[in-house]
């Protein structure tokens, strides 16, 4: 998932003659799966996200934050500044897999999930946490707790949850042509089917 650039923030106006009030801001703060790695802009589920609010006609902005190689530190590090720039009524925390291919401290990732959340929730946002896993040749125990890690946090924080960005995509049964070469970024005909995921547990909390 490491790439070697920041990627540019990207809003997606989806106000249009419905609105009522101003635009609520939903922050989408994720690594490569949320900032279209490898793939022609516009196509990844962030942008595809904008797309979909206009056709439910929801009065919201979306903010993409996420930069590719991204962890939970870096993520932790960047969040406050996005929050008192953007002033979002929805978070979406996207993070963690990069941890994972580092080989970083489950505990380390999981503190620094629960900050991001509470640093969201104190500056008046609702959280959807974003959830990945990891393949098996990590060990059943680890593969276990990781995927695991997201739920407990969104519990102890009382915050939505998607439990697996890629299910139906990397656990599908057409799973080998749905990436990338690398074998780890989703093509962009993954990226319907990661918003369809998304979705759901997002629409509850924009209102």
């Amino acid at each position: 998932m490491r790439r070697d650039f920041i990627l540019s923030l990207a809003a997606f106006s989806c106000m249009g003659a419905w609105a009522a009030g101003p635009a609520q801001t939903l922050l989408v703060l994720g690594d490569s799966m949320s900032a279209e790695y490898g793939l022609a802009r516009g196509t990844g589920w962030v942008a595809l996200l904008g797309q979909r609010l206009a056709q439910h006609k929801i009065n919201a902005t979306v903010v993409n934050a996420s930069v590719s190689g991204d962890t939970t530190a870096g993520g932790r590090a960047r969040l406050p500044a996005l929050l008192k720039q953007h002033r979002p009524a929805v978070v979406v925390i996207e993070l963690g897999g990069n941890d994972a291919l580092r080989g970083l401290a489950l505990q380390s990732t999981e503190d620094n999930l629960k900050r991001m959340t509470q640093a969201a929730q104190d500056a008046g946002a609702r959280v959807l946490l974003v959830g990945m896993q990891v393949p098996p040749n990590y060990g059943a125990s680890y593969t276990q707790r990781f995927a695991a890690m997201f739920e407990a946090v969104a519990r102890e924080r009382k915050a939505a949850l998607v439990p697996f960005l890629l299910a139906g995509v990397a656990d599908g049964p057409d799973a080998a042509t749905m990436f990338q070469a690398d074998r780890i970024h989703p093509l962009a005909k993954a990226h319907p089917r990661m918003l369809d995921n998304v979705w759901p547990a997002l629409r509850k909390l924009l209102g």
